[in-house]
């Protein structure tokens, strides 16, 4: 993983933070980046193109 940090949404507490401790996932042919959020249990997850897929997973 690169060391490019990446800002998320969290939905559920409605704030945002940057992060560079995610994982690229791939679902139904789309490309995700997945984080843990900071202020509970669940995730967060951001779309990613292909471009930025293959740049992070490298």
């Amino acid at each position: 993983m690169a060391n490019d940090s990446l800002s998320f949404y969290d939905v559920k507490t409605k704030s945002k933070f940057e992060t560079s401790e995610f994982e690229v996932r791939e679902k139904k042919g789309r490309f995700y980046a997945v984080a843990k959020s900071q202020a509970g249990t669940h995730e967060c997850w951001r779309v990613l193109s292909k471009v930025d897929a293959a740049r992070f997973s490298a």
